[in-house]
């Protein structure tokens, strides 16, 4: 794909930048690791902008949209015509991605990707349509290879822009009724997992419904067959909005941007991003485990901590935004809290060379 030609991300390791972060984490006055999984998040990101002293800058939520063909199979008890009206309520603030936003401090834009609607211009929304829905997977692919090199080239253009702008934090979210379904066929096709393991409700379907989704899903695999590779897989299961994540993922990784990583589908998309280029993995931060069946699969799979498990299921990014407080601790804690030598607190080091300081 022309889209990943010049994609270049380098891991995070760095052996001597590692220890001194780490150094600088214990000295804090607190018992070693006792802040546990903040510490290794302050830690991640210090390697990711490759600093002591890290910084959150200008936090852009972009939250993609589009239709998907594969509704025409009942696979959601949704109207279609929702995605259209929900992407003219997020441009207007509205919504749970428009309040989490504004109570958190994230730029939110809306960027179209595949919306079956033809919307009127708006500041807040970024029109990177490749086409008007996406194709029935179970009778053909979703997408064509161009048009999901396209996709994947509209969210690195995407991110691009606000990483030149200064940002250097991206949330990522989505709307679009049906795409829990390409979501379930990329976890099953990229894992090895049956469809049925990962099918789930989606907006709401009952077990009956759940069966019939789960049974399209495996006939489309099985028409289709699994490619060798990702990006052939991603065009043939996927969706738009998905496509259009994964290229803005890898962009910000390879700009060390900050990944925060919403729920179900936009894990989907970093599930693709990752198997294109593994070293993705280094920028994200999960920022919840969704109620979702089959979303704690994509977290096992892919070894990711979620920072929240609240049952959320809403998507659109809102688990991103409500985690980002504890991000901000993260960074606030290894910058700001006193270290032993400053608070002139005693402390001893033990056998093993570990600080034990005694209060």
């Amino acid at each position: 794909m022309n889209s990943l030609k010049n994609l270049s991300i380098q891991p995070i390791e760095n052996g001597e930048l590692r220890k001194l972060l780490q150094h600088n984490l214990d000295q804090k006055t607190k018992p070693v690791g006792s802040l546990g999984y903040l510490e290794e998040l302050a830690l991640q990101i210090g390697l990711i902008q490759q600093t002591t002293k890290p910084e959150l800058e200008s936090p852009v939520m972009l939250t993609v949209a589009s239709d998907h063909g594969i509704t025409e199979e009942g696979v959601s008890p949704v109207p279609t015509e929702i995605t259209w009206q929900q992407v003219s309520n997020f441009v207007n603030g509205g919504g749970g991605i428009g309040l989490f936003c504004k109570q958190y401090g994230f730029d939110l834009y809306v960027v179209d990707a595949g919306v079956d609607h033809d919307f009127e211009v708006h500041p807040r929304l970024i029109d990177k349509k490749v086409r008007k829905a996406s194709r029935n997977f179970l009778n053909e692919p979703a997408m064509t290879t161009e048009e999901c090199d396209q996709a994947i080239q509209n969210g690195r253009d995407v991110v691009a822009l606000f990483a030149e702008k200064g940002s250097n934090v991206v949330g990522f979210g989505e709307m679009g009724i049906g795409n829990s379904s390409p979501a379930t066929a990329l976890l099953s096709v990229y894992t090895g997992l049956a469809v049925e393991e990962c099918t789930g409700p989606g907006c709401g379907l009952d077990q009956k419904g759940v069966d019939s989704k789960a049974n399209v899903l495996r006939c489309a695999i099985e028409k289709h067959g699994i490619s060798e590779s990702p990006e052939e897989n991603l065009a043939t299961f996927g969706g738009l909005e998905i496509a259009t994540m994964v290229g803005g993922m890898l962009e910000a990784a390879q700009r060390r941007m900050l990944i925060i990583v919403d729920g179900f589908i936009t894990t989907s998309a970093f599930l693709a991003a990752r198997e294109i280029c593994p070293t993705v993995r280094d920028y994200a931060v999960f920022s919840h485990c969704s109620k979702e069946h089959g979303h704690v699969k994509m977290l096992e799979y892919l070894t990711g901590r979620p920072l929240l498990n609240l049952d959320l299921r809403l998507g659109e990014g809102t688990g991103s935004a409500i985690a980002y407080p504890i991000i901000q601790g993260s960074v606030a804690m290894l910058n700001e809290m006193t270290s032993f030598g400053e608070a002139k607190v005693y402390n001893v080091v033990d056998q093993t060379g570990n600080i034990v300081p005694e209060y």
